[in-house]
This record gives structure tokens, C-alpha cells and sequence, in this order.
């Protein structure tokens, strides 16, 4: 416990994340040197408002899509919680049987993140990275059923603290088209910390194990690091 609240300490206050300070701040540049251009050869000036309209806009929209909020899970009583790792809608919640690790069934909850959603990426439990690994593949839309197999995506599969295994993948959408991943093979990894980022529309699944108590329901929304997916069952049982 300790550990983790010395881990706490080091995190550090992002308002905008560092994955999309060359988007922001070259857009910027770009916007910002058109609209002089527009303002000299244009005398109503009419071009240069509807470009700085659009385009102002839009640059908003980026910006807050870099959103990097600072948060962290209410109670120290962390080892048998699932938090969602993305912010974003409950889109699936059912049984299937996972073939790539486990051969078995899971219970599957899946987070759908839209272009107005924050986009960074929350560790679900508190334990250690067995593997992180990254698979090349089509870019579906997010939401489809086959886009969690035949989509890039990022597997990172995790031993929670009281013994079970949760798989966490991130996965690519029609938009997205770059997966950051941050976890490590063999590192720590705690609630409150970033596993990675993906940008522009996309998509993490949680595979649990069977018994896992479910605390959202279908067409939810979640907020990353801070809703509950579920409880793992007690290391014990």
C-alpha cells in the first residue's frame, strides 16, 4: 500500500496530453499563418472569417479531445476492483469464449470512446503486466463485432493483485489510427496511471473472469479511472 501511494505522488498534473502537443501546437502554427494570408488578399475579409470559423472550430475540437484530466480512484481499496479504462459508452456486456490466452470464457465489457471523449488510457486493476503486445490489422468501425479480432489493436494482459488475470485491449476504429501503448512486460502498473493513449475514435475491451460482479449496465457512460466495471471475485474463492 504504501508503494502505490508513494506512486501516487509522482503522478504528474497533465491538463493536455503530451501525445498531442505537436497536433496542437503545428495546427495551430498552420491555422494561424493561413488566416494572416486571408486577411491580406482578401478585403471583406469574408474568407479569412469563415476559414477562422471552421478551422477555429475544429482546432477546438482536437484540443479537447488532448484532454488529460487529473483523477484518482476515491478509496485505497483497490484489489479487487475493475475501473474502466477509457471514458467513453458501455457498448457490449456478454459471455465469450476467449481463445488468444485464456481458452476459456470470459465475460466481455466493451468501452467505445467517441471523438468528444477524453482519449487517454487508465490501468483497470492494480497488479503486474504479463505481456504487452501490438497487432497490426484493418481499421473497422470501432462499434462492429469484428473489429475487436481483425482490427489493430494492443493486448495487455495483467495478473490483478489477488491472483486473477484480466486482459485489457486497445483497440483501433475507423478514425483511429495510432495505438500508444505504455505498459511494460513485467512492470507494476496501479489504478491512476495511464497504459497508454489512442487517437481519434476508438475503442478498449475488458475480458474478466467468470464470477467478476458487473456494475454497469448496457449504454452506460463511463469516465476512466472512476467508474466501476466490476469486483473481482476474492482471491480465495
Amino acid at each position: 500500500m504504501g508503494e502505490r501511494i508513494q506512486k501516487l505522488k509522482r503522478i504528474k498534473k497533465i491538463r493536455i496530453h503530451h501525445e498531442g502537443t505537436d497536433t496542437l501546437v503545428y495546427s495551430a502554427f498552420a491555422i494561424i499563418a493561413i488566416a494572416v494570408v486571408l486577411w491580406q488578399v482578401d478585403s471583406s475579409r469574408i474568407s479569412f472569417w469563415i476559414f477562422a470559423a471552421i478551422f477555429g472550430t475544429v482546432w477546438a475540437v482536437v484540443l479537447n479531445f488532448f484532454r488529460c484530466p487529473i483523477r484518482k480512484f476515491p478509496s485505497e481499496e483497490t484489489e479487487n476492483i475493475v475501473v474502466a479504462p477509457a471514458d467513453g459508452r458501455i457498448v457490449v456486456i456478454e459471455e465469450v469464449e476467449e481463445t488468444e490466452y485464456f481458452h476459456e470464457k470470459r465475460i466481455m465489457v466493451s468501452i467505445f470512446m467517441s471523438l468528444f471523449n477524453v482519449h487517454a488510457n487508465w490501468f483497470p486493476v492494480d497488479g503486474q503486466v504479463l505481456k504487452a503486445e501490438h497487432f497490426n490489422g484493418n481499421f473497422h468501425k470501432a462499434w462492429l463485432p469484428k473489429a475487436a479480432a481483425e482490427n489493430e489493436h494492443a493486448d495487455i494482459l495483467i495478473k490483478a493483485t489477488n491472483g486473477q488475470t484480466v486482459l485489457c485491449r486497445q483497440i483501433a476504429g475507423a478514425m483511429a489510427r495510432r495505438i500508444v501503448t505504455y505498459a511494460k512486460t513485467n512492470d507494476d502498473c496501479y489504478i491512476d496511471e495511464h497504459l497508454g493513449f489512442i487517437k481519434f475514435g476508438s475503442r478498449v475491451d475488458l475480458f474478466l473472469p467468470l464470477g467478476t460482479e458487473i456494475c454497469v449496465k448496457m449504454g452506460q457512460a463511463t469516465t476512466g479511472d472512476l467508474t466501476v466495471i466490476g469486483k473481482l471475485k476474492p482471491a480465495e474463492y
